[in-house]
């Protein structure tokens, strides 16, 4: 096996364009990069049979296509809270949680590669990440490979192992699929493109101060969030105020970092304090979504993990 002639160089240059294809496929950063990481063992173990009646691009796309195909067959469809039940009747401290697996989480920037800056940042958005997950694992990756990284069929049909017309008849049922998938996660997020940074800051300084009062008059009168691992969500100025005022003691003295998310998308990690120290330790990771300049939906990501893949530190002084 001439294993030294493998191109480390060349594999890094498309492993961004490899993990937001694999986030895509999978929903979990973490699954991505597990995905992109097994792609690179198998290529650099089958490099001697490589042969070159395919570019070594599609050849490595072969290679994660395969690995998330096989990873879908024994996964459940990952989804959004407000996909999976209506918001709370009785508003009570979450408890119940569903596993990690369950869930669709934000993902931090994939790399400066300039293949991947152009890839439509719109399909970035969670709300697209959900629709996603609805598709047949197969029909996934066509449509990915088609719409979002703008492959010729031709491409997509040997990267899948499949005949032109197959690969152009699964990308027609995704399409068609997409269309008339209803997501409430979808209608939530046809908001504005990006929430304003006053509007941001106000939330911030609210929250901080934890001002229940100034924290809810930010909120459009059916605004909600939703709190991943929780199952439970909350609609409404009414519930969110009584959601607030039962989490005070966890939530008081927190404070915010700017983050991004998803291609770019502005978000806030959430510090609270630690019951043992006099520091402060990550929590959760708010993506706000917007509507006529009020919140319409704040996705408040509870997952420590998730800190340290946007680059964020560990802790911070009280």
């Amino acid at each position: 096996m001439n294993e030294a002639a493998f191109d480390m160089k060349l594999f890094e240059s498309y492993k961004p364009g490899l993990t937001s294809y694999c986030y895509r496929m999978l929903g979990s950063i973490d699954d991505a990069d597990d995905a992109v990481q097994e792609t690179y063992i198998r290529a650099w173990q089958s490099w001697d049979r490589f042969r070159q009646d395919s570019s070594i691009k599609t050849w490595i796309y072969r290679i994660a296509s395969n690995l998330c195909l096989d990873k879908l067959r024994q996964a459940k469809r990952r989804m959004l809270p407000v996909d999976l039940s209506d918001p709370a009747v009785k508003i009570v401290e979450p408890n119940a949680t569903l596993p990690d697996s369950s869930w669709i989480w934000p993902s931090p920037e994939f790399g400066e590669n300039p293949e991947d800056a152009l890839v439509r940042k719109d399909t970035l958005q969670l709300c697209f990440i959900a629709l996603l997950q609805t598709l047949p694992p197969r029909q996934r990756a066509v449509l990915i490979l088609k719409d979002v990284f703008e492959w010729s069929s031709k491409q997509i049909a040997e990267t899948l192992g499949m005949s032109p017309a197959a690969a152009n008849s699964a990308l027609q049922r995704a399409r068609e699929t997409m269309d008339r998938t209803r997501l409430r996660s979808d209608e939530f997020s046809k908001m504005d493109v990006n929430p304003d940074q006053n509007l941001l800051s106000r939330y911030v300084e609210a929250f901080e101060q934890f001002d229940i009062l100034a924290l809810v008059s930010l909120f459009h009168e059916e605004g909600c969030m939703s709190m991943p691992p929780f199952a439970m969500w909350i609609s409404g100025q009414e519930d969110l105020s009584a959601f607030f005022a039962l989490t005070r003691w966890h939530c008081e003295g927190s404070k915010f970092l700017p983050t991004t998310v998803n291609g770019g998308y502005p978000a806030l990690a959430q510090y609270v304090p630690d019951k043992e120290t006099s520091v402060l330790v990550p929590w959760g990771i708010h993506v706000i979504e917007v509507k006529d300049n009020r919140i319409f939906h704040v996705q408040n990501f509870i997952n420590a993990k998730l800190f340290s893949r946007l680059g964020l530190p560990e802790q911070i002084d009280r």
